[in-house]
Protein backbone atom coordinates (compact mmCIF):
# COMPACT_ATOMS: atom_id res chain seq x y z
CA UNK A 1 0.00 0.00 0.00
CA UNK A 2 1.46 3.60 -1.39
CA UNK A 3 2.70 5.88 1.91
CA UNK A 4 -0.19 8.47 2.74
CA UNK A 5 -0.36 12.18 4.25
CA UNK A 6 0.87 11.51 7.89
CA UNK A 7 2.93 8.38 7.68
CA UNK A 8 6.08 8.50 8.99
CA UNK A 9 8.90 7.73 6.31
CA UNK A 10 10.50 4.84 5.94
CA UNK A 11 14.25 4.18 7.32
CA UNK A 12 16.45 2.99 4.42
CA UNK A 13 19.72 3.75 2.75
CA UNK A 14 20.01 6.10 -0.15
CA UNK A 15 23.10 7.27 -1.54
CA UNK A 16 24.01 11.38 -1.53
CA UNK A 17 25.63 12.36 -4.55
CA UNK A 18 28.10 14.99 -3.37
CA UNK A 19 31.60 16.51 -4.85
CA UNK A 20 33.20 13.93 -2.38
CA UNK A 21 31.73 11.23 -4.20
CA UNK A 22 28.96 8.89 -2.81
CA UNK A 23 27.44 9.45 0.57
CA UNK A 24 25.47 6.48 2.06
CA UNK A 25 22.85 8.41 4.52
CA UNK A 26 20.00 6.73 6.58
CA UNK A 27 16.16 8.46 5.30
CA UNK A 28 15.56 8.18 8.71
CA UNK A 29 18.34 10.69 9.77
CA UNK A 30 18.19 12.74 7.05
CA UNK A 31 14.85 13.58 7.19
CA UNK A 32 14.46 14.33 10.42
CA UNK A 33 14.66 17.62 12.17
CA UNK A 34 13.53 19.41 8.86
CA UNK A 35 10.79 20.09 6.23
CA UNK A 36 12.11 18.57 2.75
CA UNK A 37 10.34 19.63 -0.66
CA UNK A 38 11.32 15.89 -1.99
CA UNK A 39 10.79 15.22 -5.95
CA UNK A 40 10.95 11.99 -7.13
CA UNK A 41 11.13 11.25 -11.02
CA UNK A 42 11.39 7.57 -13.40
CA UNK A 43 15.01 8.63 -14.68
CA UNK A 44 17.24 11.51 -14.48
CA UNK A 45 18.31 13.08 -18.03
CA UNK A 46 14.57 11.38 -19.17
CA UNK A 47 12.86 14.37 -21.59
CA UNK A 48 9.86 15.12 -18.89
CA UNK A 49 12.46 14.96 -16.16
CA UNK A 50 14.97 17.36 -17.15
CA UNK A 51 13.30 19.30 -19.56
CA UNK A 52 9.96 20.21 -16.61
CA UNK A 53 10.67 18.33 -13.37
CA UNK A 54 14.30 19.64 -12.03
CA UNK A 55 14.05 22.73 -13.78
CA UNK A 56 11.16 23.70 -12.13
CA UNK A 57 12.59 22.94 -8.71
CA UNK A 58 15.43 24.86 -9.73
CA UNK A 59 13.69 28.07 -10.70
CA UNK A 60 10.88 27.99 -7.58
CA UNK A 61 14.18 26.97 -4.62
CA UNK A 62 14.22 30.51 -3.23
CA UNK A 63 10.18 30.40 -2.96
CA UNK A 64 9.79 26.94 -1.49
CA UNK A 65 12.80 27.68 0.93
CA UNK A 66 10.45 31.54 1.89
CA UNK A 67 7.59 29.14 2.31
CA UNK A 68 9.87 27.37 5.22
CA UNK A 69 11.31 24.88 2.91
CA UNK A 70 14.48 23.68 4.85
CA UNK A 71 16.12 21.95 2.12
CA UNK A 72 15.13 20.70 -2.24
CA UNK A 73 15.88 16.34 -2.51
CA UNK A 74 15.42 15.01 -6.01
CA UNK A 75 15.22 11.47 -5.94
CA UNK A 76 15.52 8.80 -9.16
CA UNK A 77 16.09 5.17 -9.33
CA UNK A 78 19.46 5.92 -10.94
CA UNK A 79 23.27 5.60 -9.50
CA UNK A 80 24.80 8.32 -7.45
CA UNK A 81 27.28 9.07 -10.12
CA UNK A 82 23.76 9.65 -12.74
CA UNK A 83 22.20 11.96 -10.42
CA UNK A 84 25.36 14.09 -9.43
CA UNK A 85 25.53 14.67 -13.11
CA UNK A 86 22.05 15.42 -13.77
CA UNK A 87 22.09 17.58 -10.71
CA UNK A 88 25.61 19.39 -12.50
CA UNK A 89 24.21 19.85 -15.77
CA UNK A 90 20.67 21.13 -15.29
CA UNK A 91 20.21 21.62 -11.16
CA UNK A 92 21.76 23.69 -8.68
CA UNK A 93 23.29 23.96 -5.21
CA UNK A 94 20.01 24.52 -4.41
CA UNK A 95 18.95 20.70 -4.80
CA UNK A 96 20.30 17.79 -3.05
CA UNK A 97 20.29 14.17 -4.86
CA UNK A 98 19.23 11.01 -3.28
CA UNK A 99 20.30 7.93 -5.62
CA UNK A 100 17.65 4.89 -4.61
CA UNK A 101 19.79 2.84 -6.89
CA UNK A 102 17.84 -0.30 -5.62
CA UNK A 103 14.65 1.34 -5.45
CA UNK A 104 14.42 0.42 -1.84
CA UNK A 105 13.12 3.98 -1.30
CA UNK A 106 10.88 3.74 -3.28
CA UNK A 107 9.65 0.21 -3.04
CA UNK A 108 9.33 1.14 0.99
CA UNK A 109 7.32 3.86 0.64
CA UNK A 110 4.70 1.85 -2.70
CA UNK A 111 5.23 4.01 -5.54
CA UNK A 112 7.15 1.94 -8.04
CA UNK A 113 6.23 1.31 -11.68
CA UNK A 114 7.41 -1.02 -14.19
CA UNK A 115 9.41 0.78 -16.58
CA UNK A 116 10.70 -2.12 -18.03
CA UNK A 117 8.85 -1.70 -21.93
CA UNK A 118 11.20 0.99 -22.31
CA UNK A 119 14.53 -1.03 -20.74
CA UNK A 120 14.47 0.85 -17.46
CA UNK A 121 13.15 -2.16 -14.94
CA UNK A 122 11.59 -1.22 -11.76
CA UNK A 123 11.57 2.68 -11.62
CA UNK A 124 10.22 5.23 -8.94
CA UNK A 125 6.49 6.73 -10.08
CA UNK A 126 6.68 10.59 -10.75
CA UNK A 127 5.51 12.45 -7.06
CA UNK A 128 6.50 15.12 -5.20
CA UNK A 129 5.90 15.14 -0.69
CA UNK A 130 7.08 17.90 1.61
CA UNK A 131 8.22 15.90 4.38
CA UNK A 132 8.02 17.07 7.91
CA UNK A 133 10.25 15.54 10.50
CA UNK A 134 10.18 12.45 8.86
CA UNK A 135 6.39 12.60 8.21
CA UNK A 136 4.48 13.51 5.04
CA UNK A 137 2.64 16.59 4.57
CA UNK A 138 1.50 16.62 1.54
CA UNK A 139 2.07 13.99 -1.20
CA UNK A 140 1.64 14.32 -5.05
CA UNK A 141 1.45 11.47 -7.27
CA UNK A 142 1.17 11.33 -10.68
CA UNK A 143 -0.95 9.08 -13.02
CA UNK A 144 1.01 7.69 -15.80
CA UNK A 145 2.58 9.55 -18.09
CA UNK A 146 1.64 13.26 -16.80
CA UNK A 147 2.97 15.65 -15.13
CA UNK A 148 0.66 18.12 -13.52
CA UNK A 149 0.62 17.87 -9.75
CA UNK A 150 4.08 17.00 -8.83
CA UNK A 151 5.49 20.29 -10.16
CA UNK A 152 7.23 22.39 -7.84
CA UNK A 153 4.40 24.92 -8.95
CA UNK A 154 1.59 22.76 -7.81
CA UNK A 155 3.83 22.19 -4.63
CA UNK A 156 3.62 25.96 -3.67
CA UNK A 157 -0.14 26.39 -4.48
CA UNK A 158 -0.90 23.97 -1.72
CA UNK A 159 1.23 25.57 0.82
Amino acid sequence: MPISVGDKLPDVTMIKATAEGPQPVQSGEFFAGKKVALFSVPGAFTPTCSAKHLPGFVEKAGELKAKGVDEIVGTAVNDAFVMGAWNASAGSDDITMLADGNAEFVEAVGLTMDGSGFGMGTRGQRFSMIVSDGVVEQLNVEAPGDFKVSSAEYMLDQM
